[in-house]
């Protein structure tokens, strides 16, 4: 079975004719107004549907897929994802990567000093920061920034940084 990764998650019916709104969960929202067909998962359910129409909303998506004529239909996919395989996904640029594609990696030093495993990317002004939980620690936060992050390889597991003096004890 292929892995499905979501790109956004129905809200609610808006309107009287079907339509829902969606909520992007990607960086790429413009990707929705060149889907003719979508995978729409809800529970064990996973099926590909032909979308008829997409518009923006404010920060959301409306979205009319066929078959769908109205609120009460609509309202059966409140809480679907909207979901995509690997192949579907929008290129990154070299030495970009997606989230997903980081969380579990193992962080080491340069010296093969292992400091723990990235479980989760925080989105900032300046750059995003890495949380790595550490065996009996406080979860350390790394910059995610060229000089800090040495060698990402998702093929071996593993994520090799040259750390800032100092930031293993804040």
């Amino acid at each position: 079975m292929a892995e499905y990764i979501t790109v956004a998650r129905v809200s609610k019916p808006h309107g009287c004719h079907g339509e829902m709104r969606v909520w992007p969960l990607t960086d790429f929202p413009d990707r929705f107004f060149s889907m003719r067909r979508v995978m729409v998962e809800k529970g064990a359910d996973c099926r590909e549907m032909e979308v008829e129409g997409v518009r923006r909303h404010g920060s959301s998506v409306l979205m009319k897929l066929a078959g769908v004529d109205d609120p009460e239909t609509a309202r059966t996919y409140q809480g679907a994802r909207l979901v995509v395989t690997r192949d579907e996904l929008v290129p990154l640029p070299e030495d970009n990567y997606y989230v997903f594609d980081l969380v579990g990696l193992k962080v080491c030093t340069g010296e093969g000093r292992e400091l723990g495993v990235l479980t989760d990317v925080m989105r900032t002004a300046a750059h995003d920061v890495w949380v790595v939980d550490r065996p009996g620690g406080r979860p350390l936060l790394i910059p995610a920034l060229k000089r800090v992050v040495r060698r990402v390889d998702p093929p071996r597991g593993r994520v090799e940084v040259d750390l800032p003096p100092g930031l293993e004890e804040v």
